[in-house]
């Protein structure tokens, strides 16, 4: 049944000029005629037109023409048509559109076996190819009933030129490689067409083995030399031209006769032959041909090439399955390395992570163990610094011990220089005060002298306006006072000296009181420092000290006054007259 859809696939595509995957009704019509024809069934030529009655009036597709096609045809379908007009009837449909005659060196008629071996060979899936096992088996064939070597390396050269994704061929395609001679180069065409029929014969028409042996005559008992064809059908065939056909019941080879080395007997259902093969290989595969050729009929089972293609088309499901299995699990296993990928470069990255964290503890561990270490290291350090100066300390302490006992010693003997340095200060104080006193004396005098002065100067300054003889009498008055004056600048200068003398002294005694005052100082210092329990009262003043232009002097506000007070008074009175 599928070589029979095959064969009408090829026809309903061929009806399909504009390759829309439609076919109108009236092509339709006139196909389904032609196969009720051959196929020898009753043809209803409105059953078309009933079918479809709720469709439109536009083509039918091959999938809407299947329901038709297998109600009204191939579900009538008896086995009493003859195939091969069946076949011969879809060729011609489809040669006249698809067959490109030119440069082939293969008839009609043998392009016409390739494309029944094609629907034989080819898988059971639309659009029909034959994939690469099935070319190669193909071509195994003709070139062993060529007699030719099959090559390999040259067939997986041209598998190479196959479509890397189909690797497989349509009828056309597969006319053509074989028409063109590409795999029967230096063969004649007589050869070629020879080899396609003995292929065709075996695939198509079942044929298990046929050549030339010698059978012995029944009624003449001479050895004639006959065609003999062995297939499933009839059984066996004899053909001189057509001799007869017969059924096979058994076989065995005969004693051996003299001049006949290669003899074996064939039992048919109503006649026994005597048979001659042309040698002892011959002969064997002639009995084993026949020998399996009984046991296919008692068992019902087909030529063994069905199976044989039955085997392989399984194997390659099994191949193709076990292929999408692999791939599947392929692709499972990819996805799975791919998770396991993810998974490892995120457990990677965590481990970096972790590696980098580690190494980060590591670090802060070896700063930190370096920072104790150093810490450590300081505090030993510090401890033994710090034990260091307690001995040090302890040692001080005794030094300091027997240092306060001996400062004890030095204070007691400075308290004794203090009681003389307050001694020496109170005896300079004494000094400064009689200092003062002569200053004080001096200065009065001074301001009585500065006074006097005064008057004469503005004595002379009256007389200078009086007449000559007075001028002269005033010469000479002036002269007197001018050597009075000489004697008083004289004694003033005389004071003076005595003034910067007593200065010195006083000054003499300020420097000896600064230098009791500093050692004073000095004293309640290292006291202080030294004990901080014995505070000193400086003497003096507490007062800040006047200094006129005559030096400093230890005058109160009041003496000041006063004698400021005085010397006012000298000023403002008026000359006495000498």
């Amino acid at each position: 049944m599928d070589e029979l859809l095959k064969a009408i696939w090829h026809a309903f595509t061929a009806l399909d000029v504009d390759k829309s995957g439609k076919v109108s009704k009236s092509q339709l019509k006139v196909l389904s005629h032609n196969l009720c024809t051959v196929m020898k069934i009753p043809h209803d030529p409105a059953a078309l037109e009933e079918h479809f009655r709720d469709d439109d009036e536009g083509p039918v597709s091959n999938q809407g023409y299947m329901p038709y096609l297998n109600r009204f045809i191939l579900d009538k379908v008896q086995d009493n048509f003859d195939r091969i007009d069946f076949n011969r009837m879809c060729w011609t449909l489809c040669a006249r559109k698809n067959l490109n005659r030119n440069h082939l060196l293969i008839s009609d008629d043998d392009a016409f076996k390739i494309w029944c071996i094609f629907n034989f060979l080819s898988e059971d899936r639309y659009p029909l190819v034959m994939v690469s096992e099935e070319i190669e088996y193909f071509l195994r064939k003709l070139t062993e009933a060529m007699g030719g070597s099959w090559i390999e390396e040259k067939f997986e050269e041209y598998k190479l030129q196959l479509s890397s994704k189909q690797q497989c061929l349509n009828v056309w395609e597969l006319i053509e490689l074989v028409g063109m001679g590409h795999f029967s180069k230096g063969m004649d065409r007589q050869t070629l067409s020879m080899g396609i029929n003995e292929v065709f014969q075996e695939l198509i028409l079942d044929v298990l083995k046929q050549g030339y042996m010698m059978k012995k005559g029944h009624k003449r008992k001479n050895w004639t030399e006959r065609w003999f064809l062995l297939n499933l059908v009839f059984t066996v065939t004899l053909m001189c031209h057509i001799y007869g056909d017969f059924i096979l019941m058994d076989t065995f080879p005969f004693p051996l006769i003299e001049g006949k080395k290669c003899l074996f007997y064939v039992k048919c259902s109503d006649k026994s032959f005597e048979v001659s093969a042309s040698d002892k290989k011959k002969k064997q595969e002639w009995i084993q041909g026949i020998q399996t050729c009984i046991t296919l009929l008692k068992v019902g089972r087909p030529a063994p090439h069905h199976e044989a293609r039955q085997k392989r088309r399984e194997l390659r499901q099994k191949q193709q399955a076990e292929q999408e299995e692999l791939e599947l699990r392929m692709r499972e296993l990819q996805t799975a390395n791919e998770n396991k990928q993810r998974e490892l470069e995120a457990m990677r990255k965590k481990l970096e992570e972790a590696a980098a964290n580690a190494a980060e503890e590591e670090r802060r561990r070896l700063q930190t163990q370096s920072e104790l270490q150093d810490l450590y290291r300081v505090e030993m350090e510090k401890e033994k610094m710090v034990r260091q100066q307690m001995e040090e300390q302890v040692a001080q302490k005794s030094s300091e011990l027997e240092q306060y006992l001996q400062r004890v010693r030095e204070l007691e003997n400075m308290y004794h220089r203090l009681e003389e340095a307050l001694e020496e200060e109170r005896q300079a104080r004494q000094d400064e005060e009689t200092v003062r006193k002569l200053q004080a004396r001096l200065l009065e005098e001074e301001v009585s002298k500065r006074a006097e002065l005064e008057q004469i100067h503005l004595y002379q300054q009256q007389t200078i306006s009086q007449t000559q003889a007075e001028k002269q009498e005033l010469e000479r008055e002036r002269l007197a006072k001018e050597s009075a004056l000489q004697s008083a600048m004289q004694q003033l200068q005389q004071l003076e000296a005595d003034r910067w003398g007593a200065l010195e002294q006083y000054e003499e005694v300020m420097k000896k009181l600064a230098d009791a005052a500093n050692n004073t100082k000095s004293w309640k210092d290292k006291v202080a420092h030294h004990e901080g329990l014995i505070r000193l009262i400086q003497p003096g003043p507490k007062y800040p000290q006047k200094i006129t232009n005559w030096g400093p002097a230890a005058f109160t506000e009041t003496e000041l006054s006063l004698r400021e007070k005085d010397w006012q008074e000298k000023k403002n009175r008026p000359p006495t007259p000498q």
